[in-house]
């Protein structure tokens, strides 16, 4: 077991149940071990709850009846069998939930102008591009990449909004290494709620997200749909 991945359990940004342990390498446990699919968990008023897998497909779940994480709506990582009990209509599938286990979900938060280095810090940080790193269901979600001395040490992560005041959209990552700036490289997730972002006429938002890297000024675009306002 890599460094990297004890991390993505110890950042304080993801607890990854699959990564926890390493000790049987035959193909049906690294099967079990690995996610297969990256969600988010939405409660329902009974206690219920289903898994949002895209922008059009929900997963219900037949061996859980109650959400682990209660009246809290997170992105998370689950490993599941399609359950042999039919669902209705083409946009659900009924599953068997092997594992689930949750990413630090976050709202963003305010731009504070020069006070952003002080309240979010400036320290590095590097986005991997990878499956989890996805734009999704009103989610923004991140594989990061960053130096520290323990997988214990404490990093914040914060996305700011309203630094264009003319682009509610466009957004910027900040790492504060609460002085923990060196170490071994590792791994972790978060996700951030933008589903409370001002709602345009597109369909589909543009974000444009800016972050400090190891290298340098750094900007990417994603494409998202956000969740649909229940009427």
């Amino acid at each position: 077991m890599t460094k990297r991945h004890i991390l993505l359990s110890f950042f304080g940004l993801a607890l990854s149940v699959s990564l926890q342990s390493c000790i049987n390498n035959d193909d049906e446990s690294l099967e079990l071990q690995t996610p297969t699919a990256l969600v988010t968990v939405i409660p329902n008023a009974d206690g219920s709850f289903v898994m949002q897998l895209d922008d059009n497909t929900q997963l219900i779940p037949s061996n859980i009846k109650v959400s682990p994480f209660g009246k809290k709506e997170v992105r998370a990582l689950v490993n599941y069998t399609e359950s042999e009990v039919s669902a209705q209509g083409y946009a659900f599938k009924n599953v068997n939930i092997n594992w689930l286990d949750s990413i630090r979900t976050k709202l963003p938060v305010k731009d504070l102008g020069e006070m952003n280095d002080e309240k979010y810090g400036n320290d590095p940080v590097d986005i991997v591009q990878d499956w989890v790193t996805v734009a999704e269901d009103g989610y923004l979600t991140l594989r990061i990449r960053a130096l520290w001395g323990s997988p214990y040490n404490s990093h914040n992560l914060n996305l700011i909004t309203g630094t264009n005041p003319e682009d509610p959209y466009e957004l910027e990552l900040r790492h504060d290494a609460n002085g923990d700036n060196g170490g071994s490289w590792g791994d972790a997730l978060i996700a951030f709620n933008l589903n409370n972002l001002p709602k345009t006429n597109s369909d589909v938002e543009k974000i444009k997200l800016k972050w400090k890297s190891f290298s340098g000024e750094k900007t990417t675009q994603f494409d998202i749909k956000m969740r649909p306002e229940v009427q």
